[in-house]
């Protein structure tokens, strides 16, 4: 795994922990949909199943890990979404939602991670 594979790799690992740390169970991670994409994490909340896409960077990078979220990128999770609840028999009553777990590392100290739900 090449360097950008491991912070990535390493930033899903601090976001699945956030999660079930939040009360979210963990349904799969890295989960693909043919051609039309992946899935870093599908969680339940509750009665809700959780699309979550994990954006990692260092401190001093150019973008900012919550400002990743494209009109773009928000179009494909939701269609990775429907593909999910296609495979997995359908929405539950607490429907679907799609949310973004950000990861910075500073040079020094804890990474800081900032869940926002609700993004697409």
């Amino acid at each position: 795994m090449n360097a950008t594979g491991a912070l990535g790799r390493y930033g899903e690992d601090l976001a699945a922990r956030l999660l079930i740390r939040t009360g979210m169970t963990l349904l799969a991670r890295n989960w693909r949909c043919g051609r039309v994409g992946e899935i870093d994490i599908v969680a339940r909340d509750g009665d809700t199943v959780v699309v979550c896409e994990v954006k990692t960077r260092r401190a001093g990078s150019f973008q900012h890990p919550m400002a990743a979220i494209t009109p773009a990128k928000a179009q494909r999770l939701r269609q990775l979404a429907a593909c999910w609840l296609e495979r997995h028999g359908g929405p539950p009553d607490g429907g679907v939602r799609v949310d973004l777990v950000g990861v910075v590392l500073p040079r020094r100290g804890a990474a800081l991670v900032e869940h926002a739900k609700g993004v697409a």
